[in-house]
């Protein structure tokens, strides 16, 4: 009888799925963003800020930017489980991922709803 050693956390399913939620909603907010661009091409930055002073384009633009940031966790988790065998330098470095991208989504979150205020 053979035994198998079974590895890793098991993710597959859900990660996969994530994967092409992100992706969809990445690629949605990207044609909205191209058709905004297109129909009223914006010239100087009071352009730019009339098109995100819409309530409903900085949640379109966080959704975005959250849906970026949750992708490049899966991805970057994936590589370094695949990459790095040790597994302390390993927790390491996923820890300052998850640091850098929550910090980056206060930070995204802290200049969309600036805008509201200026």
């Amino acid at each position: 009888m053979v035994k198998r050693v079974v590895t890793g956390a098991h993710y597959g399913l859900r990660d996969w799925l994530a994967q092409r939620i992100t992706a969809v909603v990445m690629v949605v907010f990207t044609l909205l963003l191209a058709a905004i661009l297109m129909i009223s091409p914006p010239h100087d930055e009071a352009s730019w800020k009339a098109i995100f002073s819409n309530r409903w384009m900085r949640i379109a633009s966080f959704l975005f930017l959250v849906s970026l940031f949750w992708h490049a966790w899966i991805g970057m988790r994936n590589i370094l489980m695949d990459y790095v065998h040790a597994t302390g330098i390993r927790l390491t470095l996923q820890i300052l991922v998850i640091l850098f991208l929550i910090f980056y989504t206060i930070w995204s979150a802290e200049i969309l709803w600036a805008l509201e205020m200026a």
